[in-house]
């Protein structure tokens, strides 16, 4: 099976831009490439409920579940917007992200 490309990395700054949890922002953690789908740090939270021990007194703890990669989009640092992003060579022949509207390279 192959893996896919995706345009968005661990570090990325993204917005949800669908779904339950729309207009939330974070950083991604991690991206699953064979899902196709990102951890983003504050978003989709869900509590597991476990037998109290003395990692969990409590009983519960909260733990950030993967989104689809489609649901989110990148940040545009200069608009604060979330944007597209495209691929292109500088002037060494090394291919970087830039985004579409604005034009800042990542």
């Amino acid at each position: 099976m192959t893996q896919k490309k995706f345009k968005i990395k661990k570090g990325d700054v993204v917005e949800v831009i669908t779904g339950s949890h729309k207009g939330k922002r974070g950083a991604v953690q991690k991206v699953f490439l064979a899902e196709g789908k990102v951890l983003v740090e504050n978003v989709n939270v869900v509590v597991r409920n476990v037998k109290p021990d003395y990692r969990h007194p409590q009983g519960a703890f909260k733990k950030e579940m993967p989104i689809a990669i489609s649901n989110v989009s990148l940040i545009d640092p200069s608009t604060d917007k979330p944007s597209k992003v495209g691929y292109k060579l500088n002037e060494n022949g090394q291919k970087i992200r830039y985004f579409k509207k604005s034009g800042v390279s990542l």
